[in-house]
């Protein structure tokens, strides 16, 4: 009898260990974007992305809720179709690249609020100011392709450049700034299960 509780103990034992083992997941880049809109003049949008980034979901088992996330975005990377405007977003005015070549989002905490609707809760930092933001995540499904596991979301936040000393603010004649304060950023993300060969799909 003892025996058989000591081996049902086991088996219950590999079962919790089994469930919360660590899984992490990956950002296909190939298929994944970050980018980012401001207005411009008061009157009209501009929009650019980070060409170059890592993001990292690190969970146990599937479990979203538990998840920790992080991104790491280069600065460098940026582009917005035009030439001058990115050398000048590169520049000290707004990312000063040389001296600050990664943004980061570290995650604290995330929460479903809905179905498929989550708030992921961090500290986003720029310039090596971190503020804390909310982003509003939406989760886009799952699918099993080429021999491993795809999870996609979508999340949106909006943040204040000044918070993070990105302060050029050239004022136009009329009143209200050249470009605005507030920026919107979104990340589209598949993410690829990692451990398994078939992940480096093409």
């Amino acid at each position: 009898m003892k025996k058989f509780f000591l081996a049902t103990a086991l088996i219950l034992a590999g079962i919790t260990f089994a469930s919360a083992q660590t899984t992490i997941w990956k950002a296909d880049k190939t298929h994944s974007n970050v980018y980012f809109t401001v207005t411009h003049l008061m009157i009209s949008e501009v929009t650019g992305s980070f060409k170059d980034f890592e993001i990292t979901v690190t969970s146990t088992g599937d479990d979203f809720l538990s998840a920790s996330i992080e991104a790491v975005i280069k600065t460098a990377s940026v582009s917005t179709d035009n030439l001058n405007r990115d050398k000048h977003l590169r520049s000290n005015d707004f990312f000063n690249s040389d001296s600050f070549p990664n943004m980061t989002f570290k995650s604290t905490k995330i929460e479903k609020t809905g179905e498929g609707i989550y708030q992921i809760y961090g500290d986003l930092t720029i310039r090596d100011v971190a503020k804390p933001v909310v982003l509003d995540a939406i989760y886009k499904g799952s699918v099993e392709a080429w021999g491993t596991t795809f999870q996609g979301f979508k999340a949106t936040a909006t943040v204040n450049r000044f918070d993070y000393g990105v302060k050029w603010d050239k004022k136009m004649d009329a009143g209200g700034f050249i470009v605005a304060n507030k920026v919107d950023v979104t990340l589209q993300m598949e993410l690829a299960k990692q451990g398994k060969p078939e992940e480096t799909k093409k």
